[in-house]
């Protein structure tokens, strides 16, 4: 009988950090503020930072959002010297402030969580997703996000408990608030085959979860794309799109990778990946049709 190989517990590597050319959210919308106010002015980066006697790249750090965040202080000398003197303007830009300094959730699951996309994802307003090999992580049950993190070879058992924490935390925090964002996902019905290789307790429970999102979340639509399509445009793999009600926040599109995943946030790069999800929303069974396949796939 052919043994299975073991594969060692791979040491613990150092925890990623999130890409360094994308700022929070929050952060990119008080930049892009700050920018703006600047520009309005008619002022320079070098003549703004010259007459509130700052360093060369104090306030070019703050303009790009991605490692300075005005103090109190600092924020009331900008909006002094771009002569903003409306009260409620100022208030918006000192709470927009604390936004930005505030730390959100996810930065306690930092050791284990690959890069920035969580704080990305919290914000939008609608998800559309395509995946082609793994429940994505808004509808794991805990059993599959365990067995998901395991299968990569890359994690200690300790770091697989925070994963899942995280990711079930995650869930909570996206999907089960009140404001919940619109979450269409399209997933590969070769996700669903690979779970018949899995305990089928675990199998069963994560298609009875899924069932259930399907039916009892009304801010989700799950729609199944079948292996009969044949090719399609999501080729290129994994793909998320993230929508923002807000204008100061255009849309991005997320590719996942191994590790840290790929932001796109050009305008026509943008287009053409929606143009990729909208033809596999529209190549994918409808949502009824969908959770019957679920219902059929179920035999406990």
């Amino acid at each position: 009988m052919i043994q299975k190989a073991e594969h060692p517990e791979p040491e613990k590597a150092e925890a990623p950090v999130a890409p360094p050319n994308q700022p929070s959210i929050e952060r990119r919308r008080l930049a892009a503020e700050l920018r703006s106010l600047r520009e309005g002015t008619g002022m320079t980066t070098e003549e703004a930072r010259t007459a509130l006697g700052w360093s060369s790249g104090r306030l070019n750090h703050m303009e790009g959002g991605r490692h300075s965040i005005p103090d109190a202080s600092g924020l009331r000398a900008l909006l002094d010297l771009y002569k903003v003197t409306d009260a409620s303007r100022r208030e918006a830009l000192e709470a927009l402030r604390k936004e930005a300094k505030a730390r959100p959730w996810w930065r306690d699951y930092e050791d284990v969580l690959t890069d920035g996309f969580l704080g990305w994802e919290a914000r939008a307003r609608r998800i559309f997703a395509y995946h082609p090999i793994v429940v994505p992580g808004l509808l794991q049950t805990p059993e599959y996000a365990a067995a998901s993190a395991r299968a990569s070879l890359a994690r200690t058992e300790e770091e697989i408990g925070r994963i899942v924490a995280a990711r079930m935390k995650r869930q909570e925090q996206v999907l089960g608030r009140s404001d919940a964002p619109e979450f269409r996902c399209v997933l590969d019905e070769a996700v669903l085959l690979r779970l018949a290789a899995l305990p089928t307790e675990l199998a069963q429970g994560q298609l009875r979860h899924l069932l259930d999102t399907a039916t009892t979340v009304n801010t989700v639509s799950l729609l199944v794309l079948p292996i009969s399509v044949g090719l399609h445009g999501c080729l290129h793999g994994s793909t998320v799109l993230l929508e923002y009600d807000d204008e100061r926040d255009p849309p991005i599109v997320y590719l996942e990778t191994r590790s840290r995943g790929t932001y796109v946030t050009g305008p026509a790069q943008v287009a053409d990946y929606r143009l990729a999800l909208d033809d596999v929303t529209a190549d994918a069974l409808s949502k009824s049709a969908s959770i019957d396949l679920l219902k059929n796939l179920i035999t406990d």
